[in-house]
C-alpha cells in the first residue's frame, strides 16, 4: 500500500500519520507477539484511527470550508487530501478485517477461545442469552423509542456503537448498544460437556439475537454503525475573557459537534445507506465502510477465560541504581546528576522526590507544568499535601490537553482547594514543557533543584511510554528553569536562558546553528554527523534545512515513531539521511537530539519534537545532558535503537514501512536489549 506524494520533498503530514497507524497493524500481524498483545494493537488501531477523525479530519475539513481565494493561499488541497484519506483507510480497513477474521478468529480457536455470533448460539446459550437480556440489558436499550421514520432526523452519540435495520420502506430502527455494560459476554461453561473450550460473544450479537426473537413477523437485518464527531472546542476568542471558563463551557460540544466519520457496516444495502446518511445528515464523504462490529478499542477489555498466559511476560519496572541507595532524594542530586528511564525504570524516583519535597520543612517553593494529568495518583497527592503544608506552590495546567481537560481542571481545583497557586492555559499557546523546580533553605542559602523530562508526571503512562527524566541542581540549568516560571507567572517577558533550549524563545535558533555547524564541518572534510529521536517531524524549515546538510555530506540518522513528512534516500535532496521507526510493546516517546561537533558531541534531551507546533506554538524545554555518565547511557540506549533488526521499520520513500532486513547483523530487540542493559545496570 504505497503512499502517493503531493511532492518531492514533503509527505503530507496525515497520510503519513496513517502509515504509522500501519505499522500498529503490522503488529496485529506479527505472530512473534502473544496473541492477547495482538488483540490489544488492534485496540489501539481502532482507538488510533477514532482520534484521528475527530481532531487531524475535522481540522482538515475547517480549511476546506474557508473561502477558496484563501484557501488557494494554502500548502494544503483539502479535497484531494480527503479524498486520498479516505482511500488510505478503506485499504487500512480492509486489512485489519482480514487481520482479525482470517488470522485473530482462528488463533484464538486454537487456543480453545472461539468468539461466536449469534447465528451459532447452541441452545444452552440462546437461554443464557435470553436470560442475560432480559436481567441486564433490555433496560439499558430505549426501544419504545427505537423506530423512526424516513424523514426523521436522527441524534447519534459520538463514538458509541449503534445497530440499525431497516423495517419498511418508511420506517427504520436504530439501537444504541449500552455503554455501561462490559462488551464481550463469557458463556458459563456447559456443565455436560467435558472439553475445555470457551465461547464468547459480542452483547451486539446478544441484543440481536433477542431483537430478532421478539419481533418474528419482521424481515430485520442488523447493521452496525458508528459516528465520530469533531474533536475541536473551537473557542473563538482566547484572548478575552477567561479562558479556562470558556474551556469548561466547551466541553460538552465536543459530544454534538459535526460528524467527520460515519463508520457502516460494509453489507448494508445502498437504498439503506442513503436513509442514513439524510436521516443523520452526512454525505458520502463522511461514510467509510466497515466491518461487522465496530469500536474495536473494547478489545481492549477483552476476556481471557483460559488459564493460559497469552500476553507478554512482565518486564517490572526496575529500581534505579543510585536514587534507591539512598534516603532523601535530594542527597541523591546532591550526588551528580540523576537520569531515569521509563519505563525500564521505576517513575518511583520522581514521587518520592515530590512526597519528600511536601514533607521537608527546608522546602520553600514548588513550581511545576502539568500537561496531562492521571486521575488518581500519589504525585497529584504529594502537590496538594505540599500546598496544605504551607510550601508555596505554583502549578501550571494546561487545560487545552485534548481529551485531558476535564480531569486537568478537576485536579487544578484540588490544587486549589490545599492552597495552590494555579496558573491556566495562556491564549494561543501551550506549555507543553514537562518540568519542575523546587527551592530548598539550606543553612543560609537557598538551594535549587529541577527536573526535566520528555513525558508527562503520570504514573500510568510512565509504564507504557518510554522516556527520559533528568533530575539536576545545576546552577545554570536551574536558573533558566526559574526564569521560565517567571514568564509562566508574568513577572518575566523572556526567559533570558544560557543553558536550556524553550521554545518560542531560542530553541527554533539554538537547532539551527546546531546543524549548520555540522554543515561546515562536513565542507571542511570533517566528520559531520547528526543523529535524531522524536515523535514526530513535521516542521518545514527544519526539514530543509536537514536536506541541505544531507546534500552537503553530514550523515543524518533518524528514528521518528510516529509520522514524518521529510522524505529520505532521495538522490540530491536527501542521500545522506536513513529513517527508522520503531513500535514493539512500549510506546516510544523520548526525544534525543545528538550532534558531532567535531568529536565532542553534544546531546539534549526534551519535551518537543520537530513540528512547527512545538518550536513555535508551544513552551517546550530541552535540555543539554552534560554529566558524562548519563551521556553515555542515554547514547547506548541510541545505538541499541538503532542496532534494531526485530521491531525497527524503514521509513522509505514511500513508507512501505518493510522491516528492516537482519541479513548478517544479529537479532536485536531493542526494547528487550534496553531493559537488560538496565538490569545489568542494577546488578
Amino acid at each position: 500500500m504505497a503512499l502517493p506524494l503531493y511532492n518531492s520533498k514533503y509527505y503530507h503530514r496525515d497520510l503519513s500519520w496513517l502509515r504509522f497507524n500501519h505499522r500498529v497493524l503490522q503488529e496485529v500481524a506479527d505472530k512473534r507477539n502473544p496473541l492477547y498483545e495482538r488483540i490489544k494493537f488492534m485496540a489501539i488501531f481502532s482507538s488510533n484511527l477514532d482520534e484521528f477523525f475527530r481532531v487531524r479530519v475535522s481540522d482538515i475539513r475547517q480549511v476546506k470550508d474557508l473561502d477558496k481565494s484563501l484557501r488557494k493561499k494554502l500548502v494544503t488541497k483539502p479535497n484531494r487530501v480527503l479524498a486520498e484519506i479516505k482511500v488510505q483507510v478503506n485499504l487500512l480497513q480492509e486489512e485489519f478485517g482480514q487481520l482479525f477474521q482470517n488470522e485473530i478468529i482462528p488463533d484464538l480457536k486454537k487456543e480453545g477461545i472461539h468468539l461466536i455470533k449469534y447465528i451459532n448460539f447452541s441452545e444452552s446459550q440462546k437461554k443464557v442469552a435470553e436470560d442475560y437480556f432480559e436481567a441486564t440489558l433490555k433496560a439499558k436499550i430505549d426501544l419504545e423509542n427505537s423506530m423512526f421514520s424516513i424523514k426523521d432526523e436522527v441524534f447519534v452519540e459520538n463514538e458509541s456503537s449503534y445497530i440499525t435495520a431497516l423495517v419498511s420502506e418508511d420506517t427504520f430502527q436504530v439501537v444504541q448498544i449500552p455503554k455501561d455494560e462490559p462488551r464481550f459476554f463469557v458463556f458459563p461453561a456447559d456443565s455436560d460437556s467435558e472439553d475445555s473450550q470457551h465461547y464468547i460473544t459480542f452483547i451486539d450479537d446478544i441484543i440481536k439475537y433477542n431483537l430478532y426473537k421478539s419481533q418474528p413477523e419482521l424481515d430485520l437485518s442488523y447493521y452496525a454503525i458508528k459516528i465520530s464527531r469533531d474533536a475541536e472546542l473551537y473557542i473563538e476568542d482566547e484572548f478575552s475573557g477567561n479562558l479556562m471558563e470558556k474551556i469548561k463551557e466547551s466541553l460538552p460540544m465536543r459530544e454534538t459537534g459535526q460528524a467527520t466519520r460515519v463508520l457502516i457496516d460494509q453489507r448494508m444495502p445502498k437504498n439503506f445507506q442513503n436513509v442514513l446518511k439524510k436521516a443523520l445528515d452526512v454525505s458520502h464523504v463522511d461514510v467509510v465502510l466497515g466491518g461487522t462490529y465496530h469500536n474495536f478499542k473494547d478489545f481492549f477489555g477483552f476476556p481471557n477465560p483460559t488459564d493460559k498466559d497469552l500476553s507478554f511476560k512482565p518486564l517490572p519496572p526496575l529500581d534505579h541504581p543510585v536514587t534507591s541507595k539512598y534516603a532523601s532524594m535530594f542527597e541523591a542530586i546532591d550526588t551528580k546528576d540523576q537520569l531515569m528511564h521509563y519505563p525500564y525504570q521505576t517513575f518511583e524516583p520522581v514521587i518520592k522526590l515530590l512526597e519528600e519535597a511536601a514533607d521537608d520543612p527546608q522546602v520553600t517553593t514548588i513550581k511545576m507544568t502539568l500537561y496531562r494529568v492521571a486521575e488518581e495518583s500519589r504525585l497529584n497527592n504529594a502537590i496538594a499535601k505540599a500546598a496544605k503544608n504551607g510550601k508555596k506552590v505554583i502549578i501550571f495546567i494546561e487545560v487545552k490537553a485534548r481529551f485531558d481537560e476535564h480531569n486537568n481542571l478537576k485536579w487544578g481545583e484540588i490544587f486549589k482547594e490545599n492552597g495552590a497557586q494555579v496558573l491556566y492555559s495562556y491564549p494561543g499557546i501551550k506549555v507543553h514543557s514537562k518540568i519542575l523546580y523546587i527551592e530548598r533553605q539550606v543553612a543560609e542559602e537557598l538551594k535549587p533543584y529541577c527536573y526535566i523530562g520528555t513525558g508527562n508526571f503520570n504514573e500510568k503512562t510512565s509504564t507504557l511510554y518510554t522516556d527520559f527524566g533528568l533530575m539536576t541542581n545545576n546552577k545554570k540549568i536551574t536558573e533558566d528553569l526559574n526564569k521560565l516560571f517567571l514568564v509562566l507567572e508574568g513577572i518575566f517577558l523572556v526567559p533570558k536562558a544560557k543553558k536550556l533550549l524553550v521554545s518560542p524563545f531560542t530553541m527554533r535558533n539554538k537547532f539551527v546553528s546546531l546543524v549548520e555547524k555540522e554543515i561546515h564541518l562536513a565542507q571542511a572534510g570533517k566528520e559531520a554527523y547528526i543523529i535524531l529521536k522524536m515523535n514526530s517531524l513535521e516542521d518545514k524549515k527544519m526539514i530543509k534545512l536537514l536536506y541541505e546538510a544531507s546534500n552537503k555530506g553530514v550523515k543524518i540518522q533518524l528514528l521518528i515513531r510516529g509520522m514524518c513528512s521529510l522524505v529520505p534516500g532521495i538522490k540530491g535532496q536527501s542521500k545522506n539521511i536513513k529513517v527508522t521507526s520503531i513500535l514493539d510493546r512500549f510506546l516510544e516517546h523520548g526525544r534525543v537530539y545528538i550532534f558531532g561537533n567535531a568529536g565532542d558531541e553534544k546531546m539534549y534531551i526534551g519535551s518537543a519534537d520537530w513540528m512547527t507546533r512545538n518550536l513555535t506554538h508551544r513552551i517546550e524545554v530541552v535540555t543539554p545532558v552534560l554529566d558524562p555518565d548519563n551521556f553515555k547511557i542515554i547514547r547506548d540506549v541510541i545505538d541499541i535503537q538503532l542496532a534494531d533488526t526485530v521491531k525497527a521499520r524503514i521509513i522509505d520513500a514511500e513508507q512501505t514501512n518493510q522491516y528492516v532486513k537482519l541479513g548478517k547483523k544479529p537479532e536485536v530487540r531493542s526494547q528487550y536489549e534496553i531493559y537488560e542493559y538496565f538490569k545489568m545496570m542494577k546488578s
